[in-house]
C-alpha cells in the first residue's frame, strides 16, 4: 500500500469516528484535489478560524476545482463542513473538509 492509499484509509477511519458516511471514490477524488498538502503536517488540516485560509478554500477548491460561482453562498458550504467535523475539533483534515464541501455543493472535484 502506497502513501496515498494509507492517507485515504486514515481519512476513512477518521470519518467513521466522526459518524460520517463515506463514498470511497469521492474521498479519493477529494484527496487527490488536495495535492501534496496531504503529506505536510501543517497543510494537511484546515483552520476553521483563519479567514485567509477559508478564503483560499473558497477560491482554490470551491470555485476552481468544483466550478462553483463566486456569487453562490460559499460561506454556507464552508460552515456546513466545519459543523459536521465539529468547531472544537482541531483536526479538520483537508481531504475530509473538501469531501464535506463537495457533498454540500453536490459536486465532485474535477
Amino acid at each position: 500500500m502506497g502513501k496515498f492509499d494509507e492517507k485515504v484509509e486514515f481519512y476513512k477511519a477518521q470519518m467513521t469516528k466522526l459518524g460520517l458516511d463515506c463514498n470511497a471514490k469521492k474521498l479519493v477524488a477529494c484527496a487527490k484535489a488536495c495535492g501534496p498538502s496531504l503529506y505536510k503536517a501543517d497543510a494537511e488540516t484546515v483552520s476553521g478560524s483563519d479567514k485567509a485560509e477559508l478564503d483560499r478554500v473558497k477560491k482554490n477548491y470551491l470555485i476552481k476545482k468544483l466550478g462553483l460561482s463566486p456569487q453562490k453562498d460559499l460561506d454556507a458550504i464552508i460552515d456546513y463542513a466545519i459543523d459536521k467535523i465539529g468547531k472544537s475539533n482541531r483536526n479538520k483534515y483537508r481531504a475530509i473538509f473538501y469531501y464535506l464541501c463537495s457533498e454540500k455543493a453536490r459536486k465532485w472535484p474535477s
